[in-house]
């Protein structure tokens, strides 16, 4: 038997970009918010987790594909489940439907971790992820390191702010989309376009008050971005293809 949940999203005037599309950002935004939702039918939610474990969630990757650019008013209905919780990290999947129909799929991946140490939480100790995976529904996909190349185009630098951050007190997931799309410049790039897939890899968290330096370079018809802390470690990895309309 399978378990999963299912909820509609509005795709408002501040989730669109300067063409009336969903931007990057704000998809995966809608993906979190369909998690969030989810966990929190299961008892596994953010205050929950760290209330019961001691942990927060976070998402270390995440991957989207669109087969149309979602738009300003449109109805989009998300069906998500996870894939059950035995090692260091689960998977979320996520089907994506606009007025009955399929327009995209998504897949994440979650690990918990001890709020003070940040060591990873062995995901079998999970109760409320026993016995109420997808089953049948669950995806194959698994997200691997994205390849990036020796060069880049250009680096920007970039401040990180109070709007960036979330309730765990790090920069949240879905703004390194945006810190991805300003460096590559998306408004002169989409025109005429729409996102067809993205993924993005969180390594190392980021904060407020930090600057963050973002690497940007176009290999065929992906575009690439990488960022680094001022230490030089790395922060993220992003990468984007575009079809036309």
């Amino acid at each position: 038997m399978s378990t999963y949940y299912e909820a509609q999203f509005r795709v408002d005037s501040r989730d669109v970009d300067l063409w009336g599309q969903c931007r990057p950002s704000a998809l995966l935004g809608i993906l979190q918010e369909a998690a969030t939702q989810a966990a929190l039918e299961l008892g596994a939610s953010g205050p929950e987790i760290r209330a019961k474990y001691n942990c927060l969630w976070m998402v270390t990757r995440s991957r989207v594909e669109l087969e149309a650019p979602l738009r300003w008013n449109d109805l989009v209905t998300v069906k998500t489940w996870h894939r059950g919780a035995s090692g260091a990290s689960t998977y979320r999947d996520f089907d994506l439907f606009r007025d009955g129909k399929p327009i995209g799929q998504g897949t994440t991946v979650w690990v918990m971790v001890d709020v003070d140490s940040r060591k990873l939480f062995r995901m079998r100790e999970l109760k409320e992820f026993q016995g109420t995976d997808g089953g049948e529904l669950c995806k194959n996909v698994k997200l691997h390191r994205i390849p990036m190349p020796e060069h880049f185009d250009q680096r920007i630098c970039r401040e990180l702010h109070y709007s960036d951050t979330d309730i765990n007190g790090h920069v949240n997931n879905i703004h390194y989309a945006d810190f991805a799309c300003d460096s590559l410049h998306l408004e002169r790039l989409g025109q005429g376009k729409f996102v067809r897939s993205l993924q993005i890899g969180y390594v190392n968290e980021c904060r407020a008050g930090e600057t963050i330096l973002v690497d940007t370079a176009v290999r065929g018809d992906e575009l690439l971005a990488r960022g680094e802390g001022g230490d030089g470690a790395e922060r993220f990895e992003f990468s984007l293809t575009l079809a036309d309309l």
